[in-house]
């Protein structure tokens, strides 16, 4: 029996539309196959080269520390990671999710609002990655660290502080730099003209006070803003590294874990790893001048001193440690397991940093020296025989121009004179 005319032509359309789906899904499914192929060898070669020395840092015994408080006082050294500090390991966490999820390219820059950890942790892997770094930091960091950006050939935006309120905060700034230049990538894909937006710094101003702008590259691949304060990669590059490395290099022999937050993404990250293999281990925070994280532990509110006395601070807290101290929470210090909090001063870091290079050769940053305090007095308070971890984040060589320069040091009252621990109650 032969069909009639009009089903057959149904039929004929059918079966032609089915080959054609087939050949544009197989088409498409290639596309797809072949940049996620592209995308994870991109990450697996990065892994083979510079990004294989980041982690598994030495967990080093500060012997003066250990052997006057009677406990054993442990330092992670990440100041020996590549990038010279302990957010080399969130540099590559960032990037890495990012490329797989396609929110980055090869070709593309990576923006940060940093005070100069991260950023130069970002510009030190990035181009394992095949990508760029453009960096916002305020300009009252220590000159050094945009020198040592711009060395690893980061553009660099120093700009001033202010509330992160503010559409002008360098946060927010690093954030509208991602979306200047996807709009770019975006012009350049349709064939339009590849100008790149008007960018200028924050106010339009430089930290000299002129007149500036700077322009991305007219084949930049897109924008991906890094976003360390509250992208989860932070607290994943700890739980799934820091905290596992601790635990295994004490052997799970450890009674406490203590470290100031910035971001919070390392205390977050290493206390809830810890909690989870031993609830007994106590994980504290260690909280610079006009931080509001002391409180928020300890009494449940944000809430400084400054804040009640109507007085409100630069950035908006004031104090010498760089990196450390925040007044609002971010999505990474939420995940925090914490069993209290303790203030430490600006002298205090100062005077640590003397007696632990001093005493043990160690030539740390701010923020180390104030882990460090910390540590003490975790140590004081459990008494002897107690295990007790830290983190020493980077080392003083990005700290020369304030926190290890005399004078700058005497002229904000912080010129160190102690000969022991007296600085922290110990003669």
């Amino acid at each position: 029996m032969v069909a009639p005319p009009r089903a057959t032509g149904a039929i004929a359309i059918s079966l032609s539309l089915t080959i054609l789906s087939y050949f544009l899904y197989h088409k498409s499914r290639s596309k797809s196959t072949s940049r996620k192929t592209h995308k994870t060898l991109s990450v697996e070669k990065a892994r083979k080269g510079l990004v294989a020395a980041i982690g598994n840092t030495p967990l080093i015994r500060i012997n003066s520390l250990s052997d006057v408080t009677g406990c054993e006082i442990l330092g992670k050294a990440e100041f020996l990671n590549p990038g010279g500090s302990v957010k080399d390991r969130v540099a590559v966490k960032i990037i890495e999710e990012a490329l797989e999820s396609g929110a980055l390219a090869q070709g593309g820059v990576i923006t940060e609002g940093s005070a100069g950890s991260t950023a130069i942790s970002l510009a030190t892997v990035a181009p394992a990655y095949g990508c760029k770094c453009h960096v916002v930091i305020p300009d009252d960091v220590a000159i050094e660290k945009s020198q040592i950006l711009e060395a690893l050939g980061a553009t660099v935006e120093r700009v001033r502080p202010v509330s992160i309120t503010h559409r002008d905060h360098y946060v927010n700034i690093a954030r509208r730099r991602a979306l200047e230049a996807n709009e770019l990538a975006l012009k350049h894909g349709e064939g339009k003209q590849n100008e790149s937006p008007d960018v200028t710094l924050v106010n339009g101003y430089d930290c000299n006070g002129e007149k500036q702008s700077t322009k991305f590259a007219s084949d930049c691949k897109g924008g991906f803003f890094a976003d360390q304060f509250e992208n989860l990669a932070n607290f994943r590059a700890h739980y799934e590294g820091t905290g596992p490395e601790i635990w295994e290099q004490t052997g799970g022999k450890l009674d406490a874990f203590i470290a100031a937050a910035g971001t919070g993404g390392t205390v977050a990250g290493v206390s809830r790893f810890l909690k989870e293999k031993n609830t007994k281990v106590r994980c504290f925070l260690i909280d610079p001048p006009g931080s509001g994280l002391y409180n928020k532990v300890t009494r449940g509110v944000m809430y400084t001193r400054e804040e009640a006395e109507g007085r409100r601070l630069k950035n908006p807290f004031d104090t010498i440690t760089e990196g450390i101290g925040i007044n609002r929470l971010t999505e990474n210090f939420k995940l925090a397991e914490l069993d209290g909090a303790i203030r430490g001063t600006d002298l205090e870091s100062v005077e640590m940093s003397r007696y632990l290079l001093k005493n043990d050769g160690l030539f740390v940053g701010s923020s180390s020296a104030m882990n460090c305090v910390g540590a003490v007095r975790v140590a004081r308070a459990m008494g002897p025989g107690h295990t007790i971890v830290t983190i020493l984040c980077d080392s003083g060589m990005r700290h020369l121009s304030k926190f290890y320069d005399a004078q700058y040091l005497s002229e904000h009252g912080l010129a160190p004179s102690a000969l022991r621990l007296e600085f922290l109650g110990d003669a």
